[in-house]
């Protein structure tokens, strides 16, 4: 379809070319692959940007820049480059890149994380960290993340008791736990007043699930109306038919989301207290959870005098933003770390000694265990690195700026491949292999990967980003990575057969770990499971 599109494009060009405009050319950009008359880099390019960054890097430089139609991309694949792109000239890229698609599902780049950077952008991002994602609000909602733990559990405990054992598509059911997760914080946990609580429980979550995926893929496209101006009417490939089929299903979802809950305030409906809950335990000290954070957002939209002039747009692109972030990046680097898991039986079992030994087995896995839990931080950070949930961390440059020798022009859009400098032996021994060890010891004839970190302080390594822009969900994330994928391990086997693999060994798969177009690069294929419940008898229900 993109061939059939670009060819009728170039057509079009050529018939109108004595009457456009002319393209300025800078003698200064970085170095370039040999481009075709006027369709540029196009036909280099596949559905995974960051493996066709990566082949062009490894032939024409790890700085690099690409001509598609008027549009100028920037390709960095060295953490030396991303430094100086992130943190030494950052204030000349501090705003993201913008697309048909972006524009229309934001709301206008009315979202926290698409909103060119200004007083609007510093509005939502301190009122998010302050609400929801900073390091209080995230321990005021630790009972509600525990809580949503034990319900995921207790459905593969389930699965496991059917008779022979009945399969668990882990694709499907971890976004769903993770929406409802997202969804509890914004609109508040009590069952009784949270719309996602209902009999239609499964079925919105299965929405959400379906409308985000679609979203980022849709994120991802190459839509020709972004890069020649004469295709924005003519929606050649039926992008633009697709993203308004997208943004209309996205909006009747926020909209219940937004007028269930402006119905149950006008109620005096409340949050639960903390100690409604003698069933479940803890993870934190608070007597009282998390006011809910949309109704922070109504009673913003409420007030003139807040400071900001919210609209319910705004409201709903911060609710892509948060379910984007929440459910689709953080369950597929679940998905990833228990498929690399499920493949390295030894990092496995050991895995389990390491949980066995610190946390044994009359008690579920808390948050608060991190710290204690060295291996399963380590298969973490070796499966982010792998896997980075942002494979290609996009900066839009604002004004021009000087890098090295050469000039990035204002309005060129900058990747750093953080996947292609996470599997780089520059930067680590044997990068193609899993092997959480080397977060865990100096090996020799390598560097010393004990301090390397997830949270922007190596570059080598940034899965989340760095700077300004990265992004505001790391706190999230890190809290529920390893929690999650300690307790699932700690209480189940995962076995794995039929057609989400590629090879046997023995009775049980070898995953095929191939991706898929998308903003996190989720795997190709689904991962279906047969939960094994590790203890007989085992009461999820009560530990």
């Amino acid at each position: 379809m993109i061939l059939l599109a670009l060819l009728f494009a170039l057509l079009l060009l050529l018939l109108l070319g004595p009457i456009l405009p002319s393209i300025s050319q800078t003698n200064r950009l970085p170095p370039s692959p040999v481009a075709l008359p006027i369709i540029g880099h196009f036909h280099l390019l596949s559905a995974l940007l960051h493996r066709s960054f990566h082949r062009l890097a490894a032939r024409h430089g790890p700085l690099l820049s690409l001509r598609l139609g008027s549009a100028v991309w920037i390709v960095a694949s060295t953490p030396d480059l991303a430094r100086e792109f992130l943190k030494n000239n950052e204030l000349c890229f501090t705003s993201h890149g913008t697309s048909a698609a972006i524009s229309r599902l934001t709301y206008g780049y009315s979202s926290l994380a698409f909103t060119p950077y200004g007083p609007y952008w510093k509005f939502v991002k301190k009122l998010t960290m302050n609400e929801l994602l900073s390091t209080r609000p995230l321990a005021e909602f630790g009972e509600l993340r525990a809580r949503e733990y034990r319900q995921f559990l207790r459905l593969l405990f389930r699965k496991a008791q059917s008779g022979a054992g009945e399969a668990v598509n882990l694709s499907a059911e971890l976004p769903k736990m993770l929406n409802n997760m997202v969804v509890r914080m914004m609109l508040g946990s009590n069952s009784n007043t949270t719309p996602t609580s209902s009999d239609d429980d499964d079925g919105r979550a299965e929405e959400a699930r379906i409308v985000l995926h679609q979203v980022t893929e849709i994120f991802m496209e190459l839509n020709l109306a972004d890069f020649f101006w004469f295709c924005r009417k003519l929606d050649l490939q039926g992008c633009q038919k697709r993203i308004d089929a997208i943004f209309r299903r996205f909006d009747a979802l926020a909209e219940k989301f937004i007028t269930e809950r402006e119905q149950l305030v006008k109620r005096g409906k409340h949050v639960k207290k903390k100690g409604d809950n003698n069933n479940d335990n803890n993870d934190s000290s608070n007597s009282e959870e998390k006011a809910p954070f949309l109704d922070v957002l109504l009673g913003i939209m409420d007030h003139e005098d807040a400071g900001m002039n919210l609209t319910r747009d705004h409201i709903k692109a911060l609710l892509l933003d948060l379910l984007t972030a929440g459910t689709d990046t953080t369950s597929t680097a679940i998905e990833w770390t228990l498929a690399e898991l499920i493949n390295h039986p030894k990092v496995l079992e050991t895995a389990r000694e390491e949980i066995d030994r610190v946390v044994g087995n009359t008690r579920l896995v808390r948050e608060s265990d991190g710290p204690d839990l060295p291996y399963i931080q380590a298969i973490i950070k070796e499966s982010l690195r792998l896997h980075p949930p942002t494979p290609l961390v996009s900066r839009k440059c604002v004004k021009d700026c000087e890098i090295g020798n050469y000039i990035i022009p204002a309005n060129a859009t900058v990747f750093i491949n953080t996947w292609a400098m996470g599997r780089d032996p520059n930067n680590w021994e044997s990068p193609l292999d899993f092997w959480p060890e080397r977060f865990l010891q100096a090996h020799e004839g390598g560097k010393n990967d004990l301090q390397r970190d997830v949270r922007g302080g190596h570059f080598e390594l940034l899965p989340f980003g760095f700077g300004r822009r990265m992004c505001p969900g790391m706190n999230l994330a890190i809290q529920i990575l390893p929690t999650l994928v300690a307790a699932i391990i700690q209480c189940f086997d995962l076995k794995v057969k039929g057609s989400s693999s590629d090879r046997s060994d023995g009775d049980d798969a070898v995953l095929n770990m191939e991706e898929r177009p998308g903003i996190s690069a989720p795997r190709l294929h689904n991962l279906v499971c047969f939960p094994v419940a590790r203890f007989s008898p085992l009461n999820i229900m009560d530990l």
